[in-house]
């Protein structure tokens, strides 16, 4: 079963942006620091981009940064561009009790995604900054 580690490298590209608000970075320098393909990043920005999160200029002296303060950048609304989508999926199997079983499945997943979504609402990239740099200093 493949990872998706769109999100993590999402919030890592948005952090390393949020850390230097006013300069536009390439995705060559947000994919060195991050240790990962420029490609990588260049379909991250694209998407966020999309949702309004990340601006974005061309050209030799071109690059990106936040749309809006990393303050006003809840890690659900990172979250929703970049995983869309249920966490959790119930096997689909043909054993005489799937359907209930699957029904009963379903609203604990359905619980379980939304406590996820509200926990990841409670947490701006900017708090998130502020926690990193203080395990940083220690």
């Amino acid at each position: 079963m493949a990872v998706n580690t769109r999100f993590a490298t999402g919030v890592h590209a948005l952090l390393l942006l949020a850390a230097e608000p006013d300069v536009l970075q390439t995705s060559e320098d947000v994919a060195r620091k991050l240790n990962t393909n420029p490609v990588v990043i260049r379909r991250v920005f694209s998407l966020l981009q999309q949702a309004e999160l990340v601006e974005s200029q061309k050209g030799p002296s071109g690059g990106s940064r936040l749309a809006r303060s990393a303050k006003e950048i809840s890690l659900a609304d990172v979250y929703r561009v970049l995983a869309p989508g249920d966490v959790f999926h119930a096997a689909a199997t043909n054993a005489v009790h799937s359907g209930k079983l699957n029904s009963a499945l379903g609203q604990v997943f359905k619980d379980a995604q939304k406590a996820l979504e509200k926990e990841l609402a409670q947490t701006s990239l900017s708090q998130l900054a502020k926690k990193t740099a203080k395990k940083d200093k220690h």
